[in-house]
């Protein structure tokens, strides 16, 4: 085999994939579209640009030019606070090409996450985009990088640089097993955790779910509401259609209903990939709204459990399917999901091919179907271990399996059926939450003495924070510190983390040893 090419046996269920003992996974991802004679192809669209897949290839070579030219080095971690736009694929994969070890952050956190995670991260270089300035800066200040740059917006800038580098790059050496890229998970005290992924990792979800249960092919077009720093909107909206010459639709913004109707009505993609919340809002805004949704084949859910009552609703309002699925930060993207061909509502689906599930007891034990437990999970597309953090490490990764930390049971037909989470994180619009940290920010008010959050379901099947706080003085209760404390946390951290609800009450249940028992709470 040719160095940094992968094959492909198709005459396999799943398909068996083959690694060149060298291989750099940029070159399968964008370098081979133009050997296969789809240079002019549209690869990324967006409102302001669109960029074939020559242009996107020449412009990797460049971006990788200007890491190593601005200082940094193979085996470096590059921060990136980027908003989905071309930019991020440049930076992405040129900086894999280069032997480069890209970090995407999640662009809605706050400066304390971002100065935590560029101290834990020990990386060389950050990259963010204008619009995150006024949190990545402060986060930037008194730390010494070799490279700290905006995309855009003047001279000195990423895109100005580009058009000064060469337009040429080798792929730096690498195989298949070497660290490649980091996503960061949130973890249950709230720091959160790099998970190490390696160069194979994006063409065995990008082949294993993307073709093989989606049905990813040359012709699509994905657009995709979840961004590009969470995995899950990384294989939706840049590692499936690039593994396969299709075309990415961008929305630089935040979505919502209005924003991503837009983008469906200018764009006709034909994935669609949404999370439940959004799936919740869209069906709110067409009670007025009528959308022209024709282009799209198949909408697609994960992030956090899609309600039996969503699909209904989203089916008969649109006559589109959802596939609800589920995966992690940790196996890249979805490893169990239901398909056009098996499909339950109110299910997670079945197993992806190229993955192994199992639900084991409390002591390690397979359960029986019907009967609930941990959810493990193995397949190749898992990541390695957690920078820095050896002791999550042994927990969460045990002997090739990945403790997901989701209580589900498996029903007689193979289908898995969430049941909520092991500890005491929350899924927030698909994003992972803690109670600990917005607990400490209800606890700066000066008049709550403690504060407990569980997750709550609303209106639509859908869990948001909720907040039982004790008060320092009691007569201090009512609708104005509930707004102040709201307020608090949408100002202090990132927007979806604050409580929907907040009740005070006299004290909060606790154990003998003191610590809070949510589960009473939750009852």
């Amino acid at each position: 085999m040719q160095d940094n090419t992968v094959s492909v046996d198709r005459s396999q269920s799943p398909a068996r994939l083959r690694f060149a003992p060298r291989f750099n996974v940029a070159p399968s991802f964008v370098d081979r579209h133009l050997t296969e004679q789809r240079g002019a192809k549209t690869a990324i669209r967006t409102a302001r640009e669109t960029v074939s897949y020559a242009a996107l290839a020449e412009r990797v070579n460049r971006c990788g030019n200007v890491l190593l030219g601005q200082g940094l080095a193979p085996g470096d971690r590059l921060l990136m606070i980027v908003k989905d736009c071309a930019e991020f694929f440049y930076l992405f994969w040129g900086s894999i090409k280069a032997g480069i070890v890209p970090v995407p952050l999640n662009t809605l956190l706050r400066s304390a996450d971002y100065a935590y995670m560029m101290e834990d991260s020990g990386a060389a270089g950050v990259v963010y985009s204008p619009e995150f300035a006024t949190e990545a800066e402060p986060a930037l200040a008194g730390r010494r990088f070799r490279l700290s740059l905006r995309t855009e917006g003047g001279a000195g800038t990423l895109k100005e640089l580009l058009a000064r580098a060469a337009n040429t790059l080798d792929a730096a050496p690498a195989r298949a097993e070497d660290d490649c890229f980091w996503l960061y998970s949130s973890g249950s005290t709230g720091r959160p955790k790099g998970a190490v992924h390696l160069h194979r990792d994006m063409v065995v979800s990008s082949q294993y779910y993307g073709v093989e249960t989606l049905g990813v092919a040359a012709d699509d077009v994905c657009f995709s509401a979840a961004k590009l720093f969470f995995a899950y909107g990384l294989g939706n909206g840049m590692t499936f259609p690039l593994w396969v010459g299709a075309t990415s639709v961008l929305l630089e913004g935040r979505p919502n209903p209005q924003s991503t109707f837009e983008v469906i009505e200018k764009f006709k993609p034909t994935l669609y990939f949404g999370v439940p919340t959004l799936y919740a809002a869209q069906l709110q805004a067409m009670e007025t709204a009528r959308p022209d949704l024709s282009s799209v084949r198949w909408c697609v859910s994960a992030g956090e459990a899609l309600p039996a009552n969503i699909f209904n609703r989203w089916k008969e309002r649109t006559g589109l399917t959802i596939l609800d699925g589920i995966g992690s930060t940790e196996a890249l993207h979805i490893f169990i999901s239901n398909t056009a061909k098996q499909l339950r509502p109110g299910t997670s689906g079945r197993v992806v091919p190229g993955y192994r599930a199992r639900i084991v007891d409390e002591h390690g034990k397979d359960v029986r179907n019907g009967e609930s437990g941990q959810l493990m999970i193995a397949g190749d597309s898992t990541a390695k271990y957690y920078w820095n953090n050896p002791e999550r490490t042994a927990r969460t990764m045990v002997d090739g399996w990945l403790d997901t930390g989701d209580t589900y049971y498996r029903d007689r037909d193979g289908f898995y059926v969430y049941c909520g989470r092991s500890d005491d994180m929350l899924k927030v619009g698909g994003i992972w939450c803690s109670p600990f940290e917005i607990e400490a920010k209800l606890i700066e008010h000066p008049k709550v003495l403690e504060a407990a959050v569980v997750g709550k379901v609303d209106r639509d099947e859908l869990v948001k924070p909720a907040a039982f706080v004790v008060l320092k003085n009691p007569a201090d209760a009512g609708d104005a510190l509930v707004g102040e404390l709201q307020e608090l946390c949408r100002a202090g951290l990132a927007p979806y983390k604050y409580p929907r609800w907040v009740t005070v009450v006299p004290e909060l249940p606790k154990t003998a040893t003191g610590k809070i028992q949510r589960y009473k709470l939750r009852a």
